[in-house]
């Protein structure tokens, strides 16, 4: 995590003083069901809460000389506690304080990136609705194929991003449950309705069977699904990034009034939002691989895990919470040419509407194999620039004698390509 691509928001989560409010927190209402259960004294548990504190420099030192983080904390914990620090961690684990804290930290994180999705989604759904009706052409292969509007491109990544929405409430769902279960996850020392009594406190549910560890089936469908919403994320960035190409200019990225493109070229108007995104999904996919290979455990539980997850829990929801909002600000401030639409879907020369001669000639009683031929035999000029498509067709004798002029020219209507864009809103917005 570094400042320049960080929302002081999301890396409050990673805070040490955050993780280890969390720690004390689990411990203390830990502490509240044992002393329900008549396993420690009510007055501990009190005390707990009344004088419980850390001090993160303290904790670090000790850890320095006895190598071990949870029992740094607990050792701080117990110089605040005093003689009642004996009841706290009764029957627990390290891995019920780290994996049910990595929980909520996650669930919290999560909770944030859904506020940047739905601004993302926001912005989307509005410049949708702005241009719904903006002809512009399609591409296949990177090269003109039939019109589409602007307001479908954007329909297209508000769909894609409604998805991951739904994918991202499942990963919350999935990744919010609590272990506090003792050693090797067989609740011998510990009693199961001190699980389900932290899990409640503290909003998650409980593990059905923990391992002494959360399985990480769990992380691997969590940090899956992050990797999936960056690609969404790159996606939409790198079709802007070649809109907005010298020699196509359909859309641009705002550009500041003091702003500066190049240090050598001051013309230079550069795409660097949507090329920093596409970057910032590199290292949003990086954490997928990793995840994936912390599945698999040494039986009941292996620590192989723990220094991958302390980096890639920070590292890729603060890089992802970044990323959409960065990628909504890219929306919601984009730039874009109507004018500059209409004139490249015009250097064709008519290009664009060959399908509808090809079906119309079929139509007409002509063999698709001979319409086939008689349209790129048009066509293929056109691309030479020697000629404009719709005379070119009018002129060959062969597509005259199954189409009148009219009937040509009736097939270059743009409305044409564009009649069942409510259809395909109402489909997306449901509206």
């Amino acid at each position: 995590m570094i400042p320049r691509y960080t929302r002081p928001e999301m890396a409050a989560i990673w805070e040490p003083e955050s993780k280890f409010q969390i720690w004390f927190e689990i411990e203390a209402h830990a502490c509240d069901a044992q002393a329900e259960l008549g396993v420690i004294p009510k007055s501990a548990a009190k005390t707990v809460w009344e004088k419980g504190g850390f001090n993160v420099a303290r904790i670090d030192e000790i850890e320095r000389a006895v190598k071990h983080d949870v029992i740094a904390f607990l050792t701080s914990l117990a110089e605040h506690v005093g003689d009642d620090a004996r009841f706290i961690h009764q029957g627990m684990t390290s891995s019920d304080v780290l994996d049910t804290c990595f929980s909520v930290q996650l669930v919290r994180a999560t909770d944030l990136l859904m506020v940047g999705m739905d601004r993302l989604l926001a912005a989307l759904k509005k410049l949708a609705y702005e241009h719904k009706d903006t002809v512009c052409v399609g591409r296949s292969h990177a090269i003109h194929a039939e019109p589409v509007t602007f307001g479908l491109k954007m329909a297209q990544a508000y769909a894609e991003f409604d998805r991951n929405k739904a994918r991202l409430t499942a990963a919350r769902k999935d990744i919010a449950t609590c272990a506090i279960s003792g050693a090797v996850g067989t609740f011998a020392n510990i009693d199961p309705r001190v699980e389900e009594h932290v899990a409640k406190k503290l909003g998650l549910e409980f593990e059905p069977i923990s391992t002494q560890v959360i399985p990480r089936d769990r992380h691997a469908m969590y940090f899956a699904t992050l990797g999936v919403i960056g690609s969404s994320i790159e996606r939409l960035a790198v079709e802007i990034r070649h809109l907005q190409r010298t020699e196509v200019l359909e859309v641009e990225e705002y550009f500041s009034k003091d702003q500066k493109g190049s240090s050598a070229m001051p013309h230079k108007r550069n795409p660097i939002l949507t090329e920093n995104l596409t970057g910032q999904a590199r290292l949003i996919r990086m954490a997928v691989t990793p995840a994936m290979e912390n599945v698999a455990l040494w039986h009941e539980r292996d620590i192989s895990h723990s220094s991958v997850e302390r980096q890639i829990g920070p590292d890729t929801t603060v890089t992802l919470d970044f990323s959409l909002h960065r990628m909504a600000l890219v929306i919601e401030k984009l730039l874009v040419y109507p004018e500059n639409m209409m004139a490249n879907m015009n250097k064709l020369g008519g290009l664009i509407h060959s399908q509808r001669v090809l079906l119309a000639l079929t139509q007409a009683g002509v063999s698709r194999e001979d319409s086939y031929r008689l349209v790129q035999r048009n066509a293929m000029p056109v691309w030479r620039g020697e000629g404009d498509f719709l005379e070119l067709l009018k002129a060959d004798k062969e597509v005259t004698a199954a189409l009148s002029d009219a009937e040509i020219e009736a097939l270059f209507n743009l409305d044409y390509h564009t009649k069942n864009v409510g259809v395909i809103f109402k489909r997306v917005f449901g509206e």
